[in-house]
């Protein structure tokens, strides 16, 4: 077989591959959400993309406080059909932010988010980018902490947003130190390229939950300033982000709202473009 014979089989056999993938990506489908079950489906919600934003569907630890105390203390016993803290601020925050990010940048996004469940088998392989909202409340299952760690040394790029104070972030480490026990959480410095890829975002700054606008402050906890923190892998990639004690998606999902200040969606929308972008080409 010729060298060009040889190339075009790759080149089918990619496509195939390509092919079958898509074939068992699971189809687009919305959940009821603690905040909202009646968010305008765009109309162009069904067209393909060549990125799509998937939220990470998870169970919630019994106890745990957040922004709908009563699902929390039942443990969000129905998380797989919605209704529990992985919906925070869904499905409005992602489809404001995909506005933003087909504004602001050439990447073809699809207009709608993917809610993605680790039980669903192979399924997270075809959603390289995973966002969670309120991990101060998940409770990963064993079966899905090591899906979680093999998604992630595959590709895959997962940021969390929105959990605070030392509370928050026990409970979030706790699920976490078990999809990487062996590799540390720290702190991402200034001059790493995440923070560069498209954006100079040196000087950020904390972005608060739209409850500021009725107490005047921005944290959600006394002490609790701003941090981005990571994990990486052994090439010196960046596979996991925190936003810890910030709240980007409230900066999405009210930056149509001419009370929330225009500088904490502008400094959210730009941290998630550059959060992408990284993902997209390290």
């Amino acid at each position: 077989m010729n060298r060009i014979a040889r190339a075009a089989l790759a080149v089918g056999g990619a496509a195939a591959l390509a092919g079958t993938l898509l074939a068992f990506q699971m189809p687009f489908r919305e959940y009821p959400g603690i905040e909202y079950n009646d968010f305008p489906l765009p109309a162009d919600a069904y067209v393909k993309g060549e990125f799509m934003f998937a939220r990470l569907m998870y169970p919630q630890m019994r106890g745990t406080r957040g922004f709908n105390a009563g699902f929390a203390r039942n443990g969000g016993a129905d998380w797989k059909h919605g209704n529990s803290m992985w919906t925070q601020d869904y499905p409005r925050a992602d489809r404001h932010f995909l506005l933003a990010l087909r504004r602001l940048t050439r990447i073809n996004a699809r207009s709608v988010e993917q809610p993605v469940d680790l039980d669903d088998g192979d399924d997270v392989y075809n959603w390289p980018w995973l966002y969670a909202v309120q991990p101060g409340t998940w409770l990963l299952t064993d079966a899905q902490a090591a899906k979680l760690r093999d998604y992630l040394l595959r590709g895959g790029f997962f940021m969390c947003d929105d959990f605070w104070g030392e509370q928050g972030w026990a409970v979030f480490e706790n699920s976490m130190k078990r999809v990487f026990p062996d590799r540390p959480i720290v702190d991402i410095p200034n001059p790493a390229a995440i923070f560069h890829t498209v954006y100079d975002l040196s000087d950020r700054y904390q972005v608060p939950g739209a409850r500021y606008l009725q107490t005047g402050v921005t944290e959600k906890c006394s002490g609790c300033p701003a941090a981005w923190r990571g994990i990486y892998d052994d090439k010196g990639r960046i596979m996991a982000a925190m936003t810890f004690d910030s709240d980007l998606g409230d900066s999405w999902e009210w930056a149509d709202d001419p009370a929330y200040d225009e500088k904490f969606s502008a400094l959210g929308i730009r941290i998630g473009v550059n959060y992408i972008v990284y993902a997209m080409s390290h």
